[in-house]
C-alpha cells in the first residue's frame, strides 16, 4: 500500500521503504491490446448463442439457441433452456 507521504508499507509485516518518482523498481508497465470482436446481426438481432437440432413445442421449427443456468443449489444439475431460432418460444429440459 502506498501512503500519501511516499512510503511504501507491507500490509503483513509493516516494514516500510521510501519510493520516488520515477522509481525503476516501482514502475509498473502494462501493454493493451485490441482484438477485434465479430458479432452476427440477422433481422436486426444479435445472434450470439450456440444453436442445436432440437424440435419447438409451438412451431415444429428443428433448431434452437441453448443456453445453461443453475436455478437451485449448486449440488444439483443446470438446467438447459432453449428458445427457437423462429417464434422465439423459449422452454426448459431437465437433465
Amino acid at each position: 500500500m502506498i501512503s500519501s507521504g511516499g512510503q511504501m508499507k507491507c500490509r503483513k509485516c509493516g516494514y516500510l521503504r521510501n519510493i520516488q518518482k520515477g522509481d525503476p523498481q516501482m514502475s509498473k508497465t502494462s501493454v493493451r491490446t485490441e482484438r477485434e470482436i465479430t458479432i452476427l446481426e440477422e433481422d436486426g438481432k444479435v445472434q450470439t448463442l450456440p444453436t442445436f437440432q432440437i424440435r419447438c413445442p409451438k412451431c415444429d421449427n428443428n433448431l434452437a439457441y441453448w443456453w445453461l443456468r443453475q436455478l437451485r443449489a449448486a449440488d444439483e444439475s443446470e438446467v438447459r433452456f432453449f428458445r427457437c431460432t423462429k417464434c422465439e418460444n423459449t422452454w426448459r429440459q431437465y437433465d
